[in-house]
């Protein structure tokens, strides 16, 4: 089982990304027993920002949701990177729960889709142990005005 994780992300040709630095006063991943919890992931990619605005549907200016479905998948890649700093990739048992915040504008009710870009991307790397308990929620806004937000906890060795 050593590297199997390491092993599947290289099959996949993923490279998990450099941890995004705090805006706050917070540490990115925190190890608590035998689980580690993120904190919350925003889109960013080489310490860029890569989509702001709110998630909608057929609205000019606005993130659309396969735009926010992406933006998501991004986070999730943060959070990994994030539980990679702290204990390294290949010590995940399984991933246990998730957590996506997504700005919304008014009316939009896609929120699950939007968040399954990071559900979908732990299942392809994790398989079974990629199944996870789930939130998906709209909000007003995020922070640095970014689409969606993820966090995630994973139970580790």
């Amino acid at each position: 089982m050593s590297g199997q994780w390491s092993k599947r992300l290289a099959e996949l040709g993923i490279d998990l990304p450099t941890v995004v630095a705090p805006v706050g006063s917070y540490t990115p991943a925190l190890r608590v027993g035998d689980l580690v919890y993120t904190s919350g992931q925003i889109p960013v990619a080489d310490g860029q920002v890569r989509v702001t605005g709110k998630v909608s549907e057929g609205a000019e200016g606005i993130v659309t949701p396969e735009q926010a479905n992406a933006a998501a998948r991004l986070c999730a890649l943060n959070a990994l990177a994030a539980v990679h700093a702290e204990v390294g990739i290949d010590s995940i048992v399984r991933v246990v729960k998730v957590v996506g915040f997504v700005a919304s504008a008014p009316g939009f009710t896609g929120q699950p889709g939007v968040i399954n870009g990071a559900s979908d991307l732990l299942g392809e790397i994790f398989g079974e142990a990629g199944v996870h308990a789930r939130s998906a929620v709209g909000v007003a806004e995020l922070p640095l005005g970014v689409p969606v937000e993820v966090e995630i906890v994973v139970q580790v060795t």
